[in-house]
């Protein structure tokens, strides 16, 4: 079990799954900036197999914004990742990043309070993964 972020497994393919998450992220007023396919890359890369594995880099503008107002170099820290892989065939396991961890190490009271509202709405997201 994670600490530094939600996960859990569905009984869904990834492509499937993948879509899923992207309209939840979108209802909680994220959109995807960047999608990084580490199979297709490892592949092309490094000239090995590897499970299908997607990072999905997941922003909130109006956050973002207040977050670099509150501390420039938090840009360090964003976007907020979400993993999908699949462990075995026909099933997705989807972690997603909890901002109050990984804001902790910066000692910033107005970043504390901005990652618990992230958090809740990156929470929100992962409840309707099924």
């Amino acid at each position: 079990m994670i600490t530094y972020g939600f996960k859990k497994t569905v009984a869904r393919p990834l492509n499937e799954t993948e879509e899923s998450v992207r309209t939840s992220l979108q209802q909680q007023g994220f959109g995807v900036l960047t999608r990084i396919d580490l199979q297709e890359k490892f592949r092309e890369k490094l000239g090995v197999d590897f499970k299908k594995y997607v990072i999905l880099g997941a922003c909130n503008p109006p956050n973002a914004y207040a977050a670099l107002q509150a501390e420039e170099d938090i840009g360090l820290m964003l976007p907020c990742n979400v993993v999908l892989y699949e462990p075995e065939a026909e099933t997705t396991t989807v972690a997603v990043i909890k901002p109050s961890i990984a804001m902790s190490m910066i000692e910033n009271n107005a970043l504390a309070d901005l990652a618990q509202k992230v958090e809740a709405a990156l929470r929100k997201v992962f409840d309707e993964i099924a």
